[in-house]
């Protein structure tokens, strides 16, 4: 019978789990000092498409949810932290793939970030606000920024991995 070897499927988390802190700390030092200088829901314009606005969202993406009895709040704190758990265990098992677990560190940095705002402001602290015309994309912040980017960078990987295995 022959005997089969498990391969090597893990490394160190640090540098993963070091990128996550340096999203969250970026995001709550953010959150931080727009609170302390600007006025609720006071646009301050810094180019013709781009303001400051701090706004606070009780919901998900898009105000999703913002609404309902209050239930949300722990509904996405605690989505937050599963997928927090969900990627460090991906972390762990994958981490010499560089690209997919710098993908995923800025995930989670970016869900625990937003899980921090709604443990300690019972909401999301929204700022970034960019707009065209009277348009505006819902405001958002640098968390919600590093889950699109490690979003792109998953897709980015998935077709590199695409690419590799014609």
């Amino acid at each position: 019978m022959a005997k089969t070897r498990a391969l090597p499927t893990s490394t160190t988390l640090g540098p993963w789990l070091g990128i996550a802190l340096i999203v969250i700390l970026f995001d709550q030092l953010s959150k931080i000092a727009i609170m302390k200088v600007f006025a609720y829901a006071t646009p301050y314009a810094l180019t013709p498409f781009f303001n400051l606005f701090l706004v606070f969202n009780r919901g998900a993406a898009f105000n999703f949810l913002a609404t309902a009895g209050g239930w949300q709040r722990w509904a996405f704190t605690a989505l937050g932290v599963a997928a927090a758990l969900v990627i460090v265990y991906l972390l762990k098992r994958h981490g010499n793939q560089r690209l997919f677990c710098t993908a995923l560190s800025m995930i989670m940095g970016g869900a625990l970030g937003n899980v921090i705002d709604r443990l300690v402001h019972s909401r999301v602290v929204d700022f970034l606000d960019f707009h065209v015309g009277g348009w505006h994309w819902p405001t958002f912040n640098l968390a919600d920024s590093a889950i699109v980017i490690g979003a792109i960078l998953l897709v980015l990987d998935e077709l590199r991995r695409v690419r590799g295995a014609r």
